[in-house]
């Protein structure tokens, strides 16, 4: 069926009854292959990863990078991921990638196994979950940030000719940030289910650090504002400590944490966004499942989790989040395919939970959601990014036939040091590279952009970086939300190629 066909049975049925979706709606659009979005999803991270990389690095377009970080102040802080097309490492943000990538491996084994990417899944959390135990230097101190952002911002050239600053932020008592602190918290206690049973030693690292990072983020409570303006707290630090929390108990078993949640429960906020700001959602994600394992105490985030149910499913008589024409959720203008993305990957775990726990769906006014609908709704996010769009693209760099190819991304905007080793400067880059109207030189495969607009239009111009740049969470929770759909993908799994600059584009359908 095509485009148009499926989007007015759904608008048919929305404008009577709500979204009573047919629960066998998803089987009548068509399915894409999300084995390989999984595939390529995962492999974006490859060509984030800064510092030393090692002999099995596929992205190969990509080289070492910023070896010297950290040194000035005699700590080592190579490693870790720039955070979307510049060469600053943010690591609040970049926690907040480990978290989610972490949640999907937690939520999803059985998928991700099945498509062979349980490995190359735990070394894109590995790779980032290392930075941020060297960062943690000591019970008080975590270093937040390596690069200067407005400088950084002043410049166009690949990470492997970086010269611009790589100035040191960090968070301390005297100093405190305490959602900085809270979410490196939640990254490595997450982290540290991955790897229980795989490496027990590193695990148990993991995890020390992590109470360790959350004793300092409550103790010396104190909003982070060091990566301003790129990365402002806007919705204080309540949300990271309750998310800190919530994934210390999943991954301790310690009561004290429980505790916490639960005599913190006045803080959890009806709210319409999981993002790198706002984690009550995520909380709240968590906690209502052990709500429904248990805990009556935890009533308060169950019923706020299934207020941002109602206030996503279109239909609902409380809908706060408006879609495009297309169907697509538009929480804001700017990179919205990251809440997108958080935003299904926290349906899809939701009706999940709802299906464990024998539950009817979610009540939004007269209407009732259904586990299947909320889990139909998910699956049309997922299929409008992958090419179900007015625009007939893929937002994923690699995926399908079409797709953005001027993406907002020094490192694949420039051609690789291996084809143009001269060194390109700032200026340089600017003026020949990123005001070029030619496609990217390196397939950045896997990446996801920021997306279309309210009408769901797109231009493919490298300079508007609302719309073309990519980031690390925004990956990160594609991962968890395509994860979810490997059963209802029938194509076998494709295996990748190394990607270099020399990849002819129109061949990236066939990878």
């Amino acid at each position: 069926m095509g485009y148009i066909g499926v989007f007015w049975i759904v608008i048919s049925v929305i404008s009577n009854k709500g979204l009573a979706l047919q629960d066998d709606l998803s089987s009548s659009a068509a399915n894409y292959d999300y084995k390989d979005a999984l595939t390529k999803a995962i492999l974006f991270f490859e060509g984030q990863r800064s510092g030393k990389l090692p002999a099995n690095q596929r992205a190969n377009w990509r080289g070492d990078s910023a070896l010297s970080d950290g040194m000035p102040e005699g700590v080592n802080l190579t490693g870790g991921y720039y955070d979307a097309g510049d060469n600053v490492k943010f690591g609040w943000p970049m926690a907040f990638s480990v978290s989610l990538l972490s949640w999907a491996a937690i939520e999803y084994p059985k998928e991700i196994s099945s498509v062979n990417q349980t490995g190359h899944l735990r070394r894109a959390i590995r790779w980032g979950s290392n930075f941020i135990l060297r960062a943690h230097t000591s019970h008080t101190t975590l270093y937040t940030q390596v690069g200067d952002g407005n400088a950084d911002h002043q410049c166009w050239e690949r990470p492997e000719d970086m010269d611009t600053s790589r100035s040191l932020y960090k968070i301390t008592a005297n100093s405190p940030g305490s959602e900085a602190a809270a979410e490196a918290a939640a990254a490595l206690s997450a982290a540290s289910i991955v790897f229980k049973g795989v490496d027990c030693n590193y695990s148990s690292r993991l995890l020390r650090h992590s109470k360790s990072l959350f004793e300092f983020a409550d103790k010396y409570r104190g909003s982070y504002t060091a990566s301003c303006p790129f990365y402002c707290s806007y919705s204080g630090y309540q949300d990271e400590l309750l998310w800190g929390a919530a994934w210390l108990y999943k991954a301790s078993g310690d009561e004290k944490y429980l505790n916490y949640v639960s005599s913190n429960k006045g803080w959890s906020q009806v709210v319409n966004e999981l993002s790198w700001d706002n984690k009550f959602v995520g909380a709240q994600t968590l906690l209502a499942k052990e709500f429904y394992g248990g805990n009556k105490d935890l009533e308060k985030y169950k019923s706020d989790i299934e207020s941002f149910i109602c206030a996503v499913m279109p239909g609902s008589s409380s809908v706060q989040i408006q879609t495009t024409p297309g169907g697509l959720l538009y929480t804001r203008d700017s990179s919205n395919l990251q809440y997108v993305s958080s935003s299904a990957m926290v349906l899809f775990i939701y009706s999940k939970t709802l299906n464990a726990s024998h539950i009817d769906g979610v009540r939004c006014g007269s209407s009732n959601f259904s586990a299947s609908q909320i889990r139909t709704f998910a699956k049309s996010q997922v299929d409008y990014i992958l090419g179900n769009n007015p625009m007939n693209m893929s937002y994923m760099v690699g995926f399908g036939n079409k797709y953005p190819t001027q993406v907002h991304h020094r490192g694949s905007s420039i051609p690789s040091f291996k084809i143009q080793p001269d060194k390109i400067g700032c200026n340089e880059g600017y003026s020949i590279y990123y005001n070029s109207n030619k496609p990217n030189p390196n397939i950045h495969v896997g990446a996801l952009v920021g997306g279309p607009n309210s009408n769901d239009q797109f231009n493919d111009a490298r300079t508007d970086y609302s719309h073309l740049e990519p980031a690390t969470y925004m990956n990160a929770a594609f991962v968890g939300s395509v994860a979810a759909l490997i059963g209802d993908c029938k194509e076998a799994p494709l295996l990748l190629p190394h990607i270099n600059s020399t990849t002819n584009i129109a061949d990236l359908s066939k990878v």
